[in-house]
C-alpha cells in the first residue's frame, strides 16, 4: 500500500512538472533558435585567464595599433608589452583587429568587412593568440572592440537585405550619417544569433577576456542582455564588458563600464574656462548616483576619438604639467581610468586610426613624462584608498581640487592646482599636519595654506 501511495505521488509529481515545462518550453525552443546554446560544448583555445581584475581595479590602456610600432601590427605590439606593464596597466583595449570594408570605406577599423577574421595587416589569428597569452603571463586581461550597430557594405552579411536596416524604397540604409557602413536590423532574430556566436568565438578561439562595445546605444538593450549572459555562461571565465555610451542604464543590462565625457569636458572648463572645481565634484557625484554596485564610470583625457576630432592631452590642458594635473585628477577622484597609446610620452600629433595610419608614436620624447605616469598609475594600483575608498572633497579655491579619499587606516590626499598660475591654497583644517609624500616618502607638514605652481599637484598618503 505505502509503495502504491509512493508511485501515485511520483506520478502526480511528474505530471505538474510537465505543466510547468509546458509554459516555458516554447521560451526555450526560442532562445534556442534565436541564440547560440548557453551549453553549447565547444573547445577552448588556451586556459582561461584567472586574474582578470575587479573593475574598480582596472587601469585600462587602448592601443591604436597601427600608430603603436613601426610596422603598425600585432607584433609590434606585443615586443612593448612589458612596457605597457610597467605603466602600471593590467587591462589593454584593442580598437578593431578585424579586416576594414573597401566598398564605400574610408578606412575606418569601424567598418567591419568580417567579425571573424584578423585584419591581414595586424598579422593572423596567431599573432592576436600570441599576443593575449603573453599579456595574461604578465598580469594583464585583453578585451577587444566590437562594432554591433553596423557592417562594412562589403561584409558578407549584406547579401541578406532582411538583416539590415532599409528605407520605405528598400534600400540599406546608414547610421547617423556614417556613409562608410550599414545599419543592422535586430529585428532579424537570424543576424542576433549571428553576432553572438561571432562574440563567442574570440573569447574561444582568442582566449580574450572582454569586449569594448562600439556605439552601444545603437543597439538594443535585450540583444546586449542576452549576448552578454551568453558570453559569461562560458565556463571558468571573468569577462570585462565596457560599452561606450553615456547612457548608465547600460549598467543595468549587463555592462561593466561605460565612458565618463561629462568629467572629461567638465575638466576642460576648469582648466581652459576659468570653471570652479567645484563642477567637478558635482559631475562626480551624478556620474556615480543610481550606478550598480561594482559597476563603474570611465575616465580619461585622450582617447581615439576625442584625439582625433579634438586634439592631444598636451594642446587640450596646456603642456606637459597642465595635461599631468588633469591626469590625477581624472585617475584619482574616482571611476577606472583610461591612458591612449602615446600619451604616456606627450605625444604632440593627434593619431589617425584611418588606414593606412602613417603617424608613428616616437617613444624616445619625454622621459619624465613616461616616468610620472608609471608613478601615478603604479601608485593607484597598489592604494586601496584610492580604489575604492571614501571621498571626501575640499574645494574652497576654485582653482584648486582637493580631495582626500579613504579606506581603513589608509589615507590618500590629492591637491592639483588647475590653474596657469601660482595659487595660495587655504587648507582645510580636517587635513592639517604631518603626511608623506607618496613617491618619494618625504614628509610634509601642511599649516593653514600651500603656495602651488601652475598645474603643480601633490599626492601625500599616511
Amino acid at each position: 500500500m505505502i509503495l502504491n501511495i509512493k508511485i501515485k505521488i511520483s506520478i502526480i509529481a511528474l505530471m505538474l512538472a510537465f505543466a510547468m515545462m509546458g509554459g516555458c518550453k516554447k521560451d526555450i525552443e526560442k532562445w534556442d533558435t534565436i541564440y547560440p546554446s548557453q551549453k553549447e560544448n565547444v573547445n577552448q583555445y588556451d586556459v582561461p585567464f584567472e586574474n582578470v581584475p575587479e573593475i574598480s581595479d582596472i587601469i585600462m590602456y587602448e592601443v591604436n595599433i597601427g600608430a603603436y610600432s613601426v610596422h603598425g601590427n600585432l607584433e609590434g605590439l606585443r615586443n612593448r608589452l612589458e612596457e605597457i606593464k610597467d605603466l602600471g596597466i593590467n587591462v589593454i583595449w584593442l580598437m578593431p583587429t578585424y579586416p576594414i570594408g573597401q566598398l564605400n570605406g574610408i578606412g575606418s577599423p569601424y567598418a567591419v568587412k568580417d567579425y571573424m577574421e584578423v585584419n591581414s595587416a595586424y598579422g593572423d589569428l596567431e599573432d592576436l593568440r600570441a599576443l593575449v597569452k603573453e599579456a595574461h603571463a604578465k598580469d594583464m586581461a585583453v578585451i577587444l572592440d566590437w562594432v554591433a550597430n553596423h557592417t562594412a557594405w562589403d561584409n558578407a552579411w549584406i547579401a541578406d537585405k532582411s538583416w539590415y536596416v532599409q528605407d520605405a524604397s528598400g534600400n540599406i540604409v546608414s547610421p547617423n550619417g556614417w556613409n562608410d557602413v550599414a545599419e543592422l536590423d535586430y529585428e532579424n532574430q537570424d543576424m542576433r544569433k549571428a553576432m553572438i556566436k561571432a562574440m563567442k568565438y574570440w573569447v574561444l578561439t582568442a582566449n580574450v577576456d572582454g569586449y569594448r562595445c562600439d556605439y552601444a546605444e545603437g543597439v538594443p538593450d535585450d540583444f546586449w542582455e542576452a549576448a552578454i549572459d551568453t558570453l559569461r555562461s562560458i565556463p571558468n571565465r571573468e569577462l570585462i564588458m565596457f560599452a561606450e555610451a553615456a547612457d548608465k542604464d547600460l549598467l543595468n543590462h549587463g555592462f561593466d563600464l561605460t565612458f565618463g565625457w561629462d568629467f572629461y569636458n567638465k575638466l576642460k572648463g576648469v582648466v581652459n574656462n576659468n570653471q570652479a572645481t567645484s563642477g567637478l565634484v558635482t559631475v562626480n557625484n551624478e556620474d556615480y548616483s543610481n550606478v550598480p554596485e561594482g559597476k563603474h564610470i570611465l575616465r580619461f583625457t585622450s582617447n581615439h576619438d576625442d584625439n582625433y576630432a579634438d586634439d592631444t592631452p598636451l594642446a587640450i590642458f596646456n603642456g606637459k604639467q597642465g595635461s599631468l594635473a588633469a591626469y590625477v585628477v581624472n585617475a584619482y577622484m574616482g571611476g577606472v581610468p583610461l591612458v591612449y597609446s602615446g600619451q604616456e610620452v606627450g605625444c604632440p600629433q593627434k593619431l589617425s586610426f584611418f588606414s593606412p595610419v602613417n603617424t608613428k608614436i616616437d617613444w624616445s620624447i619625454n622621459p619624465d613624462m613616461l616616468a610620472t605616469y608609471q608613478d601615478l598609475n603604479n601608485f593607484k594600483l597598489n592604494s586601496t584608498a584610492l580604489r575604492t575608498g571614501s571621498l571626501d572633497s575640499y574645494t574652497a579655491n576654485s582653482d584648486v581640487m582637493a580631495f582626500k579619499r579613504t579606506s581603513g587606516s589608509e589615507q590618500v590626499l590629492v591637491i592639483v592646482n588647475l590653474n596657469n598660475s601660482q595659487v595660495n591654497y587655504q587648507i582645510s583644517g580636517n587635513v592639517q599636519g604631518t603626511w608623506f609624500d607618496a613617491f618619494d616618502d618625504s614628509q610634509i607638514t601642511l599649516g593653514n595654506a600651500l603656495a602651488l605652481q601652475p598645474y603643480e599637484y601633490f599626492v601625500l598618503k599616511k
